[in-house]
This record gives C-alpha cells, sequence and structure tokens, in this order.
C-alpha cells in the first residue's frame, strides 16, 4: 500500500488572510504531493501507509548516502504534516499549562521565546526548519537544513515553522521576518504543541 497525501487540518482558506489559499494550494497540493510521488516510485511495493512506516523509512534512511532520496522525502512528507498541525485558524495568543511553564523557566517569558524562535526563523541559512523541541526534559529551539528532521536527532518536536521560501514568498515575498512574526501572532498553534509536550 502507497503513501498518501496527509489531508490538511483545515480548509484551504482558513488561515487566510495571513496564508492564502494560494500559497496553501501550492504548498500542501504542489510541493507536498510531490514527496509523497517521488517516495512511493523510490519504494514501490516496499511502500508503507501509516505514519509509523513512514518515520521508521525515514530513521532507517538518515545518514545513509545511498538513499538520500528517499531520507529527504520520506522526512518533508513527515515535516510538512507537523507543519500544518502546527498552525489553526485564529492560533497565536499564549500557551497555558505546562507548555506556559516550562517556556518561562527555559526563556524567561513567552516574549524572550519569540524573540529566540523569530530568530532562528531568520537565522537559518537557505532552506530549512525552526522548531521548537524537547532534548533529555529540556526545551530547545533548534534549525534544520533543507530536510533534516529532530525525530532523527533524537529530539521531540512540539512545533515548526517552515522557512522554505515555498513557504511564504506567494504572501510575504523575500520579508521572511514578518512572516515568522506573522507565524508567531497569529497562527501558531499551542494545543498542538502541548498535546506534544504531555506525549514526549
Amino acid at each position: 500500500m502507497a503513501f498518501e497525501l496527509p489531508a490538511l487540518p483545515y480548509a484551504q482558506d482558513a488561515l487566510e488572510p495571513h496564508i492564502t489559499a494560494n500559497t496553501l494550494s501550492f504548498h500542501h497540493g504542489k510541493h507536498h504531493n510531490a514527496y509523497v510521488t517521488n517516495l512511493n516510485n523510490m519504494l514501490g511495493d516496499a511502500a508503507g501507509s501509516s505514519e509509523d512506516d513512514l518515520i521508521k523509512v525515514m530513521k532507517d534512511s538518515a545518514g545513509d548516502a545511498s538513499k538520500a532520496g528517499i531520507f529527504n522525502n520520506s522526512a518533508q512528507i513527515w515535516n510538512h504534516t507537523f507543519y500544518w498541525h502546527s498552525m489553526k485558524p485564529n492560533g497565536g495568543g499564549a500557551p497555558t499549562g505546562d507548555l506556559a511553564t516550562k517556556i518561562d523557566a527555559t526563556f524567561g517569558s513567552l516574549d524572550k521565546f519569540k524573540e529566540e524562535f523569530k530568530a532562528a526563523c531568520i537565522g537559518q541559512f537557505g532552506s530549512g526548519w525552526a522548531w521548537l523541541v524537547v532534548e533529555g526534559g529540556d526545551l530547545k529551539i533548534v534549525k534544520t537544513l533543507n530536510a533534516d528532521c529532530p525525530l532523527v536527532h533524537g529530539q521531540t518536536p512540539l512545533l515548526t515553522c517552515d522557512v522554505w521560501e515555498h513557504a511564504y514568498y506567494l504572501d510575504f515575498q523575500n520579508r521572511r521576518p514578518d512572516y515568522a512574526q506573522t507565524f508567531l501572532d497569529s497562527l501558531v498553534n499551542w494545543d498542538f504543541a502541548a498535546a506534544n509536550l504531555a506525549k514526549a
């Protein structure tokens, strides 16, 4: 059974005006879908269908130069699916509960966290991702290049912001800082991050 493109967790226009339906039609419908198609073509009859299958393929191919294409496509499927859930309509605001407590303890305040997370988004040279992760029980902000994923580094992702240009260029052009600020102020899904923390 082949991998399938995961559906968006909201309507294609649900993130407007911050991220338009036009952007999501390309980003989800073209870019994300291309990774699914590519991976299925590479794996053939060995393709799986579940998230567990996808994670296994990603972890098994990580660091193996002969399997770079398999890693890049499997990781990008996982990263993008996680990114869609890291946002929600009418997102932003402030986290609550254990997540809020941990953010305050680690970064000093939510504003300081936002400052550091935005800096990670802006500071990722070229294509990649900014993440809030748990490692060894501690919160960390990390950046990954291209398709790299915290799961293969022993980290548990809580949320991510995609900083490949195709994630924001139609709406923000070259203004990555504005995109990152909009993600934090109006899109971030703190409920999703809190649920991931509870499972970490």
